[in-house]
């Protein structure tokens, strides 16, 4: 295989692996942070990782706000990403250091996540301030506990709320402190 096909295939297994990351990533975040299960994008998360986690319920039950079943689903995605990245790569890895990047990736995943959600969120408050629509209500779910913190220390100046872009700034440090290897990002 040449060069160009082996970084498309690169390309398209990392990008369908953290699509399905981030799902399952997105259903374990929602629950904790309790957002409205009857919202269309909380609905569709939900049936989106519905498999396998259906049938590990039984054996896995919640465990105070967590899913166990979807969080097991969500720790062997990260381990079988490792596993096939390293051997598209023409190498091959122990499971402790399997199981280390697999966290990492995890850890990277959730900043990337929740980056991506602020900005987003940030956004949509000066595009249409206000306005109530399911996107904001989840975003507004999901950010809150990490930004009311924030707002603390640095409280609104003039109605602007300077708080995302602090969180941001932090969460980006903290992704460039994570030593994930670049073929794992």
């Amino acid at each position: 295989m040449g060069a160009n096909a082996a970084n498309a295939m690169l390309f398209l297994v990392t990008t369908l692996f953290d699509l399905a990351l981030w799902i399952y990533l997105l259903r374990l975040l929602l629950q904790w942070s309790r957002a409205d299960f009857y919202n269309p994008i909380s609905q569709a998360i939900w049936k989106a990782t519905r498999f396998p986690g259906d049938w590990l319920r039984p054996h896995l039950p919640n465990w105070r706000n967590l899913n166990l079943a979807a969080a097991l689903m969500l720790a062997v995605l990260a381990v079988l990403y490792v596993y096939v990245v390293t051997g598209l790569l023409g190498f091959s890895i122990d499971l402790p250091s399997a199981l280390w990047y697999a966290a990492l990736k995890l850890l990277v995943l959730a900043v990337n996540l929740f980056t991506f959600t602020i900005f987003v969120q940030a956004i949509m408050s000066w595009l249409g301030p206000g306005v109530n629509n399911p996107a904001s209500n989840i975003l507004w779910s999901l950010n809150e506990p990490i930004l009311r913190p924030v707002r603390r220390y640095i409280p609104p100046m003039s109605g602007l709320d300077l708080s995302p872009l602090v969180v941001i700034l932090v969460l980006q440090v903290l992704n460039r402190l994570l030593p994930l290897p670049g073929a794992f990002r």
